[in-house]
């Protein structure tokens, strides 16, 4: 099979915006429309917006020049030179308009296909330090007005919302950002995606720090994608200097930067996933719930160009942060997070020990883990915990010698009880016919949590659950087996970030001693040891039957926070796996990923609690709600649907 082809991206709802700070030449009109051309014709051609700074077609600081009736004439000569010069993209540009009764407006013009399709004028006017604009400018906030003459008719508005395609953009100007009530807010909620901010912001010392957390925290508070385009070095330094500074973020994360103080322009190039912005919008109620501000202007941008190539990168491990310094960050809070839930959970329910069943795998290494810390957040010595590991048919000797250590090299004293007799006399009980089937796997399971909660009973203790959030997508758990727990203080970590957890702990917490046994279950293979090997060693690897856990909590994530469809799913997954499997095999996984999650909803729907520490959850009491009986067959279609290439 050959590779898997996309002709438009745009199909799966990313927007290309293009930010630039050309240099400008104050008080020339011309000479900058020339550099707003340049930059409108380098940027992509599949770039759908090309967004430039606050009064760009003047300069920012042109100060008094602004009254003067030849900077006028000028900036409507330049207006129209770069409007007929626009094709099929948008372009947002920085100008001020002068209106009949004598007020002048700092605005945005909306430009295309030879016209302009629109003016956003600035709300709130800087009148502090050295801004000094209700000089020259007034007010746009109760301005809704027709403009018609040599540029054309078009509407002059602050509720202006451009429909591009099957996305929307609104626009706001610098300081109604800083503003207590933002413009942009009113625009998100009329249903504007993309927001685009003209600036001319200064540089002062860590302003460029506060400017960015302005710009991530309002995509994140209006569910958007925010672009921001401030006036580079080139504008007036006579007492302050600007530093071109172009920023882009969505819903709270940031996409780019350019580099400041660049004498001769900085560009930056951002795709906007709007897909997701709509997920992320139906799924936040208060957002949903919020006041609609009157019905905003609406006006058709017409259609983004086609996308063809993406350069966004997706992470093939998004639970997992890349950079070292958040990981460790991340990890801390993790398991704090998971000891608290457990720690609680104990008080409340008067527990006298912990019980756990230790495998001498991953899961259960890392709730044993918790476990520990549990213990030290209550002050209560290791004899608190009561660990077991129950031997059966299927275990193996280097499992079973992990488990074995971890509780030596923490003072924990290990209850071993073999389970290989009491599953045979079960399975005498039940007729069963002596085959290695899945009834012969469960029932080991089932003893095993019987031990368990018999063991806490007797005890006065709550047996610790160990499975993790992957395995609960997946139904890869026995019901009312390894399903079940008191409290399972994994049910939120994903297989992919267990692993880091682990090896973090084993590296910042762990003794010599305790660090060897954990570095021995992070090289152990995964696997249920549930069926004999006939060499005593590992003879079941789970992602041999599953597929890939990076697989699938990468289409885990995918569908559950970002609300993508299987075969966005399936393109992301073939562009960040590109290296590793073929698009054929990714197909195929991402179909037993969809067979399994719909068809195991059962065992979630019975779930016991357990902490939630991340932002995709599977609990039926929280995150996610979904009928036992709902159909994967449609996604199932639209996945063998997919064509790759011969």
């Amino acid at each position: 099979m050959g590779p898997y082809r996309v002709t438009d991206y745009g199909q799966f709802g990313f927007i290309k915006v293009a930010a630039a700070a050309p240099p400008v030449v104050i008080a020339d009109p011309a000479a900058n429309a020339e550099a707003i051309l340049a930059a409108y014709r380098n940027a992509p051609d599949d770039a759908a917006i090309v967004l430039l700074p606050e009064l760009c077609v003047t300069g920012y600081t042109c100060e008094d020049l602004f009254a003067t009736a030849d900077l006028r004439r000028a900036t409507s000569s330049a207006l129209g030179s770069i409007t007929e010069a626009t094709g099929g993209r948008v372009l947002v540009v920085g100008a001020p308009w002068w209106l009949d009764d004598g007020r002048i407006l700092n605005c945005a013009f909306v430009c295309r296909d030879g016209g302009i399709l629109g003016a956003v004028p600035k709300v709130a006017q800087p009148n502090y330090e050295e801004f000094y604009e209700k000089r020259w400018f007034a007010s746009g906030a109760d301005i809704a007005v027709m403009i018609e003459g040599g540029l054309g008719t078009f509407p002059l508005r602050t509720d202006l919302v451009f429909r591009l395609g099957g996305t929307a953009f609104g626009i706001e100007i610098c300081e109604d950002l800083w503003a207590p009530s933002p413009p942009s807010a009113d625009l998100a909620l009329a249903g504007a995606e993309i927001l685009l901010n003209l600036s001319a912001s200064t540089e002062l010392v860590a302003k460029a720090d506060y400017r960015r957390d302005l710009v991530r925290t309002q995509s994140a508070r209006t569910l958007s994608g925010y672009v921001y385009a401030g006036a580079g070095p080139s504008e007036s330094t006579k007492d302050v200097v600007f530093g071109g500074h172009l920023l882009a973020a969505e819903n709270g994360r940031m996409l780019g930067e350019s580099r400041r103080f660049d004498l001769d322009g900085s560009v930056l190039t951002v795709e906007i996933d709007c897909e997701r912005l709509r997920h992320d919008r139906v799924r936040n109620t208060t957002f949903a719930q919020s006041r609609r501000p009157v019905p905003p202007f609406l006006v058709d941008a017409g259609s983004p160009p086609s996308l063809a190539t993406l350069v966004r990168s997706h992470s093939r491990q998004p639970f997992v942060p890349s950079d070292e310094s958040e990981l460790d960050a991340r990890a801390r809070e993790i398991l704090a997070i998971q000891a608290t839930g457990l720690a609680r959970r104990a008080r409340a329910s008067d527990a006298k020990r912990l019980v756990i069943g230790l495998s001498g795998g991953l899961d259960s290494s890392l709730a044993y883990l918790v476990c520990l810390d549990t213990l030290k957040a209550l002050g209560l010595p290791p004899s608190t915990v009561c660990a077991l590991t129950m031997p059966g048919p299927g275990t193996t000797e280097h499992t079973l010698a992990s488990a074995r250590e971890l509780a030596r090299t923490t003072g924990v004293e290990l209850r071993e009880i073999p389970i290989e007799a009491a599953v045979e006399q079960h399975l005498a009980d039940i007729a069963h016919p002596g085959d290695a089937d899945v009834t012969f796997e469960n029932v080991q399971a089932r003893e095993r949590t019987q031990i368990l909660f018999d063991t806490a009973n007797l005890t006065g203790g709550i047996v610790v659950g160990t499975g993790d959030l992957s395995e609960l997508a997946l139904g890869w758990c026995t019901f009312n087996a390894d399903q079940m727990a008191g409290y399972n203080v994994n049910a939120g970590v994903p297989k992919t970030l267990i692993a880091y957890l682990v090896r973090w702990y084993a590296r910042h917490r762990a003794g010599d001693d305790l660090r060897a046994v954990l570095e021995r279950v992070l090289d152990t293979p995964m696997t249920p040891e549930l069926v004999p090997s006939e060499d005593g060693e590992i003879g079941q690897r789970t992602e041999e039957i599953i597929g890939p856990y990076e697989l699938h909590d990468f289409f885990l994530f995918h569908f559950l926070r970002r609300g993508a469809g299987v075969e966005k799913i399936f393109t992301l997954a073939t562009r960040a796996f590109a290296d590793d499997y073929p698009p054929v095999e990714i197909k195929h996984w991402l179909g037993v990923f969809f067979q399994r999650f719909f068809a195991q909803q059962f065992k979630r729907t019975t779930l016991p609690p357990g902490p939630k520490v991340g932002t995709v959850s599977l609990s039926p009491r929280g995150d996610w709600r979904m009928p036992d009986e709902a159909s994967a067959g449609a996604l199932l279609t639209v996945i063998d649907n997919i064509r790759i290439d011969e």
